[in-house]
């Protein structure tokens, strides 16, 4: 059943992250892992992949908490799968609604759009096969030149990310375009060390940033009230610039993670092009702190050789 290589996509089970899987599983030569909370929708996603002659297997995580993502990882260890060649950072939320807590006090979006991520990249990179591949699934949401619909990030660290928990329509909004820009801090850091190790198979890994547009009806919605989610289903398309199809950002996506366009590594992608982002993602200080105050969240080292 199994291919050659393994991919993993987190929220593989609707939306961008299932027509990611479905593009993947056609190439049969990888198996294509469905990373989500909803076990039905995620043996349901499988069961679609399977069907189109694609192997696939469903795993259930919880990116919101610190001991379902470890208890993911554990599964992936023990499951006999081919070597990890790809990690896509796909699932995430917007959450308009009141701010929740995670079991360890943080800010969902902020746990679930970028902490899970990070201790799931961190977690899974001993089993990364050698020129493995990284991607996280960011937005222009995060780039105030980008002058999109939602809040600009302004980002002063990460505990004041976590602890955000302001609670308007327009709060929910910023904590979602910051999610995003932490992504982007986290790729370019997280690629910087890599690159600065001393372990040629370390070296050999990228990671890239995708921005996969805005794609009506694809759940990252989810936490709204069921009327506003009906009428941005047809009005975004009019009034947002960066509407995208949930078929071509998916072709996007998969074109960053498996072909040569990814090298160097480092870089951020949008309409299928390397662009650059926001000027606050290149500011060496707030990658390096990002990355410690994640590490310290997640209970881990900063060095990668120790992770």
């Amino acid at each position: 059943m199994f291919g050659e290589r393994t991919v993993i996509i987190t929220g593989g089970n609707a939306g961008l992250g299932f027509k990611t899987a479905l593009r993947l599983a056609r190439y049969r030569s990888f198996c294509v892992v469905i990373a989500c909370r909803n076990a039905d929708l995620g043996q349901k996603a499988v069961a679609e992949l399977n069907e189109e002659g694609g192997s696939a297997i469903f795993l259930p995580i919880d990116l919101s908490d610190q001991a379902s993502v470890h208890h993911f990882v554990d599964l992936i260890c023990k499951a006999n799968l081919p070597p990890l060649y790809g990690v896509i950072c796909n699932a995430g939320m917007q959450n308009v609604a009141e701010p929740e807590r995670t079991k360890e006090g943080y800010e969902t979006t902020f746990a679930v759009n970028h902490l899970g991520h990070y201790l799931l990249v961190r977690l899974l990179l001993p089993q990364m096969s050698q020129n493995g591949r990284i991607t996280f699934v960011s937005s222009g949401t995060h780039d105030p030149k980008a002058k999109t619909k939602i809040p600009p990030p302004i980002y002063k660290d990460a505990g004041a990310v976590a602890r955000d928990f302001a609670n308007t329509r327009s709060d929910g909004l910023r904590r979602y375009a910051m999610s995003k820009l932490c992504n982007l801090l986290c790729a370019y850091e997280l690629q910087s060390r890599l690159k600065a190790s001393p372990d040629s198979w370390l070296n050999s890994l990228l990671v890239n940033a995708v921005n996969p547009g805005v794609m009506p009806g694809t759940g990252l919605a989810r936490t709204w009230p069921k009327p506003i989610q009906m009428v941005a289903r047809v009005l975004l398309p009019l009034i947002e610039k960066d509407v995208q199809s949930t078929d071509i950002s998916a072709e996007r996506l998969v074109a960053v993670t498996l072909g040569n366009d990814a090298q160097p590594g480092g870089r951020y992608f949008s309409n299928g092009v390397a662009i650059r982002s926001s000027d606050d993602s290149y500011n060496k200080a707030f990658q390096r702190e990002l990355w410690e105050s994640s590490a310290r969240m997640t209970g881990l080292p900063t060095y990668l050789t120790d992770a």
